[in-house]
């Protein structure tokens, strides 16, 4: 298979991980950094079964001395690495608030009405040697072993805060990512330190025009200097890329066109999932770690950490090659960032820059009708960079476009079809048709694409397809907590339970799932 990330043509295949760390990771070391031998040692003994626990552990102490401490201890007669890390670390609790079975459950509505308040934190100064970020304002954080604010996760929990008139949180979460943007010049995937070399699908100008629903031009002008920046740090390298050349998050095709795909610039593995990413990588063949862990890194980026949609093999997660893709999400997405930000220069009276992002969302719709569209099979796919020929599957994030408005009406049509034929389960949209033991796949189903399929769906006239969308998938999760007394982060399209698959447990919680299935019933499904 051909490599990925260390390629010809790509400027940064052959640069070592520290030189591609934004400048911004520096100011805030990651645990690896931190603590080095002993970070690797927790990770590839699993002192814990979750990867995550020991980078979002606190130290009892500064972390050079924990580091001497390890040093000077670690060969002497009965060393115990686990009470060595239990006495030199608090280490993170399940938040039992957020996964705890009522005794008798409440009317679905009033447990997540309840459940808000348990999933707000409040973290405005960090410690030293800690991974959590500070940020100003409090925020709502998924659930679970999610114990921070995480970027696209964030959109749809607003959907149900503002719903419940909880305005309050959901500008203080926005204020949040201004923060971000302000600090680091991108949101990263969550507020963690080892998040810092990546961001997530770029959902800030949907939470702006969230919250400025009567006057979304405004949203953005009054922002426009944060929507800006991120488009930059998406951006970023385009104007020295020759055609057939990547770097960072932009690509371009042979004949020029200008695409952009995931990235991550680090390219060791995640500090999360140090022990699982080694293994894939020792697991690959003919490839070089260091490109393995990049399409990891760049697939943890996409948000849909892991599907077979990203692989070569969909049954292999080894031959996962994320850079070597643009994915339809992505690109949509950029191209509702460039008419947002067109929207808000024009209200804040700058001509010029309305123009010229005008005129690059037109172009990027134009390569969403024409190169992101497979004519042959009648739905947006992925696109290869490199290789245009390669068919990539039919996924749910072949609905953003319809989702963001950049479809023709025979498109939205086609995929119509498409979700009835190919995607369409018992209980909701289908993330793909792949069968791949990944969480991102078949027969998961998540709320953030059951939303955007059906809002989609909705804006091109196939109201009773976006509505049965939505009543299958709700009816689902109201089957499972009254079964369980549980809201999950995903579900089983097929039967009315958990999703699995993937790195860890199914958590509860769940910030977007509590958020989509209020909006639902308050919008698409309100009598």
């Amino acid at each position: 298979m051909t490599s990925s990330s260390q390629r010809p043509g790509d400027p940064l295949a052959a640069a070592p991980a520290h030189a591609l760390a934004p400048a911004a990771a520096s100011t805030a070391a990651t645990p690896h950094e931190l603590y080095g031998e002993l970070f690797v040692a927790v990770q590839m003994t699993r002192v814990f079964g979750d990867g995550k626990s020991f980078v979002d552990a606190r130290p009892r102490g500064a972390p050079a001395l924990i580091r001497a401490r390890f040093e000077a201890k670690r060969c002497l007669p009965g060393f115990s690495l686990a009470d060595f890390v239990h006495a030199n670390f608090v280490l993170p609790g399940q938040d039992a608030p957020t996964s705890a079975r009522p005794e008798s459950p409440q009317h679905i509505r009033e447990h997540i009405r309840a459940l808000w308040p348990m999933l707000v934190r409040e973290h405005r100064q960090a410690d030293d040697g800690e991974s959590l970020l500070a940020l100003p304002k409090p925020y709502v954080v998924p659930g679970g072993r999610f114990r921070e604010l995480y970027y696209w996760d964030s959109y749809f929990t607003m959907l149900g805060l503002v719903a419940d008139d909880r305005r309050d949180l959901a500008d203080a979460m926005l204020a949040n990512f201004a923060h971000l943007i302000a600090t680091y010049g991108f949101i990263p995937n969550s507020s963690r330190s080892y998040m810092l070399s990546r961001s997530q699908p770029p959902f800030f100008f949907r939470m702006v025009e969230l919250l400025h629903a009567d006057d979304p031009a405004a949203g953005f002008a009054a922002h426009l200097d944060a929507l800006k920046t991120e488009h930059g740090f998406w951006m970023a390298g385009e104007a020295t890329l020759a055609p057939g050349q990547a770097l960072r998050r932009v690509a371009r095709t042979a004949d020029g066109a200008l695409l952009n795909r995931y990235w991550d610039d680090r390219c060791t593995p995640r500090e999360e999932s140090w022990r699982e990413d080694v293994l894939t990588a020792e697991a690959a063949t003919g490839r070089t770690p260091t490109d393995v862990w990049r399409d990891l890194r760049a697939g943890a980026e996409s948000g849909w950490d892991f599907s077979g949609r990203w692989c070569a093999d969909p049954a292999d997660i080894a031959t996962i090659e994320t850079t070597a893709l643009a994915p339809v999400d992505l690109n949509a997405l950029l191209a509702g960032l460039e008419r947002a930000i067109a929207l808000g220069a024009a209200r804040s009276g700058d001509t010029a820059t309305a123009q010229a992002f005008e005129a690059r969302m037109a172009a990027r719709r134009q390569l969403l009708q024409t190169r992101f569209w497979r004519a042959d099979a009648g739905h947006f796919a992925d696109l290869n960079w490199r290789n245009a020929a390669d068919p990539r599957p039919l996924t749910a994030a072949a609905l953003v476009p319809l989702y963001l408005g950049m479809a023709t009406q025979p498109q939205a049509d086609a995929m119509a079809a498409q979700v009835q034929r190919h995607l369409l389960g018992a209980n909701g949209l289908l993330t793909t048709a792949l069968t791949t033991g990944q969480q991102w796949d078949a027969p998961n189903g998540w709320a953030p694409l059951q939303w955007m399929a059906a809002q989609g769906l909705l804006r091109y006239g196939h109201a009773a397809l976006a509505r049965d969308i939505a009543e299958r998938w709700c009816a689902s999760v109201q089957r499972v907590y009254l079964a369980t007394g549980r809201l999950l982060e995903k579900y089983d399209v097929a039967q009315d339970k958990p999703g699995g698959g993937g790195e860890y447990e199914t958590q509860d919680g769940f910030g977007w799932t509590n958020g989509v299935f209020v909006a639902f019933n308050d919008g698409l499904l309100s009598p």
